[in-house]
């Protein structure tokens, strides 16, 4: 049985596009190998159709694996998330009680994080150490490089 996932409506698009860009580009890119490799003669000793075999049970799995994580993710309402404690979809802004540095993180599904953006996964240390969290609240984490105090200063959406 799977895990249920959660989606952003932006990190829906973004899977159902994956989804769509692989199966009408990439599996026709495939196929298209497969079958200029079987024209070349004998299967038996052709390397070539044996790679481009490999490339598509690889493919038709990461496919399937994607397929399915559509079929079990959930949306997400924000209209239904607490704005005052720190909740996945939430943006939170902490200070580093130790050397008064601010940062600013939204917390998202473990598929959408993308630290460039500010955007960490509530699976992360951070965000564990955030979640249930509200302003003015201080929370211990503990990270790779120890323990850190952060002081929450302000969670929007």
């Amino acid at each position: 049985m799977s895990e249920t996932k959660y989606f952003t409506i932006e990190g829906l698009k973004k899977l159902r596009k994956e989804i769509e860009y692989l199966t009408s580009v990439e599996r026709p890119k495939i196929s298209q190998q497969i079958s200029e490799a079987r024209d070349k003669g004998d299967l038996s000793e052709n390397a070539e159709y044996d790679a481009a075999k490999d490339a598509q049970g690889l493919l038709e799995l990461k496919i399937s694996k994607l397929q399915e994580r559509l079929r079990t993710g959930r949306l997400l309402d924000e209209s239904k998330l607490d704005d005052d404690k720190a909740y996945i979809l939430s943006t939170v802004t902490i200070k580093n009680t130790k050397n008064n540095t601010t940062m600013k993180y939204t917390l998202v599904p473990e598929e959408e994080s993308n630290l460039k953006e500010g955007k960490i996964s509530v699976e992360s240390p951070i965000a564990k150490g955030l979640l249930g969290k509200q302003v003015g609240d201080t929370a211990e984490i503990t990270v790779p490089a120890g323990t850190m105090t952060f002081e929450i200063i302000d969670i929007s959406r």
